[in-house]
This record gives structure tokens, C-alpha cells and sequence, in this order.
């Protein structure tokens, strides 16, 4: 099954087309992809059966919004590849690295960035979703609590993320339109391996980041069980997995995002998420 947000209405995505699940399930489910997570087994179940007919709309990418609009909580991995955290100049970790982006910062797939003041960097990310409340899973069950998969960007700004002691990664990650995520939440069940996954960034057409997702230091699932071990997951929380090596600031010399640029990242299986910027207006310096 695949999830999309379009004009604002919860939709399921075959190919190019697209069947509006509120109108299709003659209401019995509602348009907000926030409720239909809450009660994501009946939708999936529902959405298996949905005739070809059903499927009686265009999709336009420019009409996409961010699959999961609303979550309640953003997670997000440092250093889960482990030729990021060598050109970072790290040793891999023993334990996963933990921050979060905050909510407002999450956007849809195709958007226009205001760059702040700053140094403004790209990382490529895939990004699990939660389907259902979770509290200390087992590494057997983990995949059952996840939704499904998009792609997502964890852009940076580099000198508000690294400034202080210790230093303000969530700040420096969660300017608007930080967060961008999409095209479509696809479910584990279209993938013939979730856990090893093609992933791209690409800035102006040239492939920065690439890499595939068996990569990771620690996998989705082992990233759930992390994390319920701590706290509840609630349907909709996002985890962003981690990055893999290439980002700008770790080029000779480094390299930093422009309003002359456009990022593209892709995950295999997902589609593409496409980002442009704006340089900052006087006000903002």
C-alpha cells in the first residue's frame, strides 16, 4: 500500500493514479492521514480489497503534501552509516544517537526552502513511520509497529546545530521547511527487503550521497525497540534513520546549500522528494 497526501486529502497511490480513501470508503474512513493512522490494520485491510475503478484520480506531484502532516514525535539518528561517521570524524557508535527535529519544521515533498542565515547543509534520510502506539517491543515484532517508509531530508543549518556546549542539534535542524518528507509512505510489504534499500542525494543533477540502507548501524527495527525501551511510540511518529556519507560540510572545501540550487533525494521503492531555496531576505540577517 502506498499513502499519499493530495490537495490536502488522504489518498492511496497505484502508479500514476490515485483513489481518495474518504470518498471510496463511502466515509466510513476519514481524509486525515493523522486518523487513519490511529487505526492504520483496518486501513491496510480496507485498502487490499479497493477495486482498480476506485483508482479515478491523477496524481500531481505538485499536489502532494507531506504524508504524515501532524506527528507528535520527530526522532532522529547522528552518525547511523558508518562512512558518515568516519568522514565526521567519528568511531561508529555503541549506541544509537538520538535527537529530534521539531514537528513544525516536517513539509511535503516538493517545496521551496527560505535558507537562513548560516550554513545551510543536506542529508538524505530514510524515514520510518509509526502505525501503531508501541512501548517496549521485541526485535520479532518491530516491523508490526511500523507504518511504512518515505524519504526525508534532515537539512541542517550548520552553525546553530554545532554552536554551544553541548551543542544544538535540534535547533540547527528544525528551521521551517527543514523537515521535508514523501512522496507517498509506502508499507514493508511492497518491498522485496525494507532493510536494504537504495538511497541517493543529489544536488543540481550530481550525486552527492549514495549508499543503501543495510548499510545502517542500526536498522529500523532495531531502532524501534531502542527507542520504545525508553518511551511510548505513538501512530505517526517519524524516525529519521540516519545519513550516509557526503554531506556538505565535510567536502574540501566545504560546500553549503544556495538559492541557485536544487537538491533531489530518492529512496528505492519510495520515489523522490525534490527541494529549491531562497536566499534569506535582508530582515533575516
Amino acid at each position: 500500500m502506498k499513502l499519499a497526501v493530495l490537495n490536502g486529502r488522504a489518498v492511496v497511490v497505484d502508479g500514476d493514479r490515485a483513489a481518495d480513501i474518504a470518498r471510496a470508503s463511502q466515509g466510513r474512513l476519514p481524509t486525515d492521514p493523522m486518523a487513519l493512522l490511529e487505526d492504520w490494520p483496518r486501513v491496510r485491510d480496507w485498502a487490499a480489497e479497493l477495486p482498480g475503478d476506485a483508482y479515478d484520480m491523477a496524481v500531481d506531484p505538485a499536489a502532494l503534501g507531506a504524508p504524515v502532516p501532524r506527528p507528535r514525535q520527530v526522532f532522529a539518528v547522528a552518525l547511523n552509516y558508518p562512512p558518515h561517521a568516519a568522514e565526521a570524524g567519528f568511531t561508529p557508535p555503541d549506541e544509537p544517537l538520538v535527537f529530534t527535529k521539531f514537528p513544525a519544521c516536517i513539509t511535503g515533498p516538493y517545496t521551496t526552502v527560505a535558507l537562513p542565515p548560516g550554513k545551510v547543509d543536506w542529508e538524505v534520510e530514510l524515514v520510518a513511520v509509526i502505525g501503531r502506539e508501541t512501548y517496549q517491543v521485541s526485535q520479532d515484532r518491530a516491523w508490526e509497529a511500523v507504518a511504512g517508509l518515505t524519504v526525508g531530508q534532515d537539512i541542517s543549518e550548520r552553525v546553530t546545530q554545532l554552536q554551544g556546549k553541548p551543542a544544538q542539534f535540534s535547533l540547527g535542524k528544525s528551521f521551517p521547511g527543514f523537515g521535508p518528507t514523501g512522496p507517498v509512505l509506502v508499507t514493508a510489504d511492497e518491498f522485496d527487503d525494507p532493510d536494504d534499500l537504495e538511497i541517493t542525494g543529489m544536488l543540481n543533477g550530481q550525486a552527492v550521497q549514495h549508499d543503501r540502507t543495510k548499510s545502517m548501524i542500526f536498522p529500523v527495527p532495531e531502532l524501534v525497540v531502542r527507542l520504545s525501551a525508553v518511551l511510548p511510540l505513538f501512530p505517526g511518529d517519524l524516525i529519521f534513520t540516519g545519513t550516509p556519507a557526503g554531506v556538505g560540510n565535510r567536502m574540501n572545501p566545504p560546500r553549503y546549500l544556495t538559492a541557485a540550487d536544487e537538491l533531489v533525494s530518492r529512496v528505492e521503492g519510495i520515489g523522490e522528494i525534490r527541494q529549491r531555496f531562497t536566499a534569506p531576505t535582508t530582515s533575516d540577517r
